[in-house]
């Protein structure tokens, strides 16, 4: 978490779905474990273990159905590594889609430096989606302008020349406007997820579709030229702290992979897709994927949101299936 709260006030994954579910008695939560490998029946069709280690033990556990929810990255090197002699390019990659697709989206951070000190803690509030779809100047996608959590002197210093003083990106800091832009990467089937023989991940990927992004970088900066008039300080308000314009711009880089998607994609095909449109394997009857591996295209937002609507879909399929009654929810009284 970039940006934890020491007091458990923000409504993060943990407080609104972690917490909540472990209250349920049926809900067990394993730290400090890795699921090695999925094992199947002879005939390749059911999930019939997982083999998982914790605290340097090995141990196997079993159910009717397994959920695989490791990230898409991780989620696919699980099935590569679980390849048998019934999928012998891994678990349901019968199509050899597992791992392929990989998209993050094109990401940038641009700090604004101005005069003003900017004093706000909580600045994740504000998105611009003007030039979402394109701009006047530019009939194609752009994408995405929201805040980043705020930056602080600590923050700027993983990236900044190790002759920067702590007291300059302190001050840079407390004078910035944080931006975060994001622009769709395409699905490029040779951009993907592999192991190596010793069953480490590789991720390959080659950035693609980036005029937008430059164009929504540039947009960007004319706005901020086109401030209106500061009581403090006037029109030269935003023209940073040395006397002329700053904006200091760091593309987010590989490593960078909290908007990981596309590399187990779903659709009605098992010939160009892994899943089918409940995230249920084509090729194994109990065998389901639910994160950002089924996206079949990225779109440039956060892939949070449609990653939990989407658990939340398939779980009243799951329900459906086991033939279980969701319990009706709590009625709220309001004043």
């Amino acid at each position: 978490d970039g940006f934890p709260c020491l007091v458990n006030a923000k409504a993060d994954a943990h407080i609104c779905c972690v917490v909540p579910a472990l209250r349920y008695d049926n809900v067990t939560l394993l730290t400090e474990a890795k699921v090695t490998r999925l094992e199947t029946d002879s005939c390749g069709r059911e999930i019939t273990a997982v083999h998982v280690e914790r605290n340097g033990t090995k141990e196997i556990y079993h159910g009717n159905i397994v959920v695989v929810s490791g990230g898409a990255i991780n989620s696919a090197a699980l099935l590569l590594r679980s390849a048998n002699d019934k999928h012998p390019n891994g678990l349901a990659n019968g199509s050899d889609m597992v791992g392929r697709h990989y998209m993050g989206h094109t990401n940038s951070v641009l700090m604004a430096l101005s005069k003003c000190p900017n004093p706000t803690v909580f600045q994740k509030t504000l998105s611009v989606n003007d030039f979402y779809f394109g701009s006047p100047d530019w009939n194609f996608p752009m994408g995405h302008v929201s805040f980043v959590g705020k930056l602080d002197g600590d923050t700027l210093k993983a990236g900044a020349p190790k002759i920067a003083p702590k007291w300059t990106l302190d001050l840079m800091a407390k004078h910035s406007l944080d931006f975060w832009l994001t622009s769709e990467d395409l699905p490029d089937p040779n951009n993907r997820v592999t192991i190596n023989r010793d069953g480490d991940i590789v991720l390959q990927y080659k950035a693609n579709n980036e005029e937008g992004h430059k164009r929504l970088i540039k947009k960007l900066e004319s706005l901020m030229q086109q401030q209106t008039k500061c009581s403090l300080h006037g029109h030269e308000c935003h023209e940073g702290l040395f006397a002329r314009n700053l904006y200091l711009g760091q593309r987010i880089p590989l490593a960078g992979v909290a908007h990981q998607n596309g590399t187990i994609r779903f659709g009605d095909d098992p010939k160009t897709s892994a899943l089918d449109r409940n995230c249920k394997a084509h090729e194994l009857d109990n065998l389901y994927v639910v994160d950002g591996s089924f996206f079949c295209s990225s779109g440039a937002v956060n892939p949070a949101l449609t990653i939990i609507a989407n658990a939340l879909r398939v779980g009243d399929h799951l329900l459906e299936r086991m033939g279980a009654r969701r319990a009706e929810p709590e009625m709220m009284a309001t004043a």
